[in-house]
């Protein structure tokens, strides 16, 4: 059963689904598009086991550290981590509101995650993807950009033409966090800008190759051809399936590795890919299983005889 909250005198009932609808609406922005489509369905399902009109001053710690370990207790620890920083955030947003005098997450911890050091790509593997002529120009532009920027994906399908600044080889991005920042590629994106544009002077860089079907937002919309915004979803299903399972991510992981190998320091490789804390960039920095061969031949004693 529920712990019963005292609450003060003539202070105004607000539920669970309008304490939900206005933490999701802090998150409106479009560099938090991806934060708020995880995070919507994580207390969606709050307001569905809890009651979307119960008082949200209500919740109950064991309850909920009952009902969430019941359902994301099998999952990974990384989808476990992000559900729970859904609520963490919302708690602490309705807090700040008033709406709530104790945290009802306490009881919850955040799981370490396994290392996963198989994630970047060979340089042949790299290298075989960039350069396939079975594919269009757009997701060849894309893929090379995303590898010698090492931006995120999402990043990059954002760009508008304005964005460009394609005689400096840069373009300007809203990173994650809301933050405005540069970003510069390489000779092989310089190639095969022009074109992909093929003169556009404005509009989302990457199109869909039809037409929208829906209403959508005019930014994203080509204004001459009526074609869509590229969407993350099918830009990672195109390289899933050019790649034989990899990601987008990846792509972005393996140029921060290959990076680091080539002797990038840390400095350089966080104004490259964004991070502001050197904790989640040291996972990207790894030396790659290929680069540890080269180092072990080079150092190899009996080679040197």
């Amino acid at each position: 059963m529920g712990t019963v909250h005292a609450l003060s005198p003539g202070r105004e009932t607000v539920t669970v689904a309008d304490a939900v609808d206005a933490y999701l609406a802090t998150l409106s922005g479009p560099e938090s598009a991806g934060t708020h489509r995880v995070y919507s369905g994580v207390l969606r399902a709050l307001a569905a086991e809890f009651g979307s009109e119960t008082d949200v001053a209500t919740l109950d710690g064991r309850r909920l550290a009952a009902w969430f370990t019941a359902r994301w207790g099998q999952r990974s620890p990384s989808t476990w981590n992000v559900s729970l920083d859904a609520l963490r955030s919302s708690c602490r947003y309705w807090g700040d509101q008033g709406w709530l005098t104790s945290d009802p997450t306490t009881l919850l911890r955040r799981r370490r995650r396994a290392p996963d050091r198989s994630r970047a790509l060979s340089r042949a593997e790299v290298e075989r993807l960039l350069n396939r002529e079975d594919i269009s120009i757009r997701e060849r532009v894309l893929w090379r950009m995303l590898y010698e920027t090492a931006a995120r994906s999402a990043e990059l399908l954002r760009l508008d033409v304005e964005d460009l600044d394609m005689p400096n080889r840069r373009a300007k991005v809203r990173r994650k966090g809301g933050a405005i920042d540069v970003i510069v590629w390489q000779t092989g994106t310089a190639r095969l800008l022009p074109r992909l544009l093929k003169g556009r002077k404005n509009g989302p860089v990457f199109l869909t190759d039809r037409r929208a079907r829906v209403e959508l937002p005019p930014g994203d919309i080509d204004p001459a051809s009526g074609r869509a915004r590229l969407s993350y979803r099918q830009a990672e299903d195109l390289f899933k399936a050019a790649s034989g399972g990899a990601t987008l991510h990846q792509l972005r992981h393996s140029a921060l590795t290959h990076d680091a190998e080539n002797g990038a320091s840390t400095p350089m490789l966080m104004a490259k890919s964004g991070h502001t804390s050197v904790a989640s960039l040291a996972r990207y920095a790894r030396p790659s299983a290929e680069a540890l061969a080269r180092w072990q031949q080079v150092n190899d004693p009996a080679r040197r005889r």
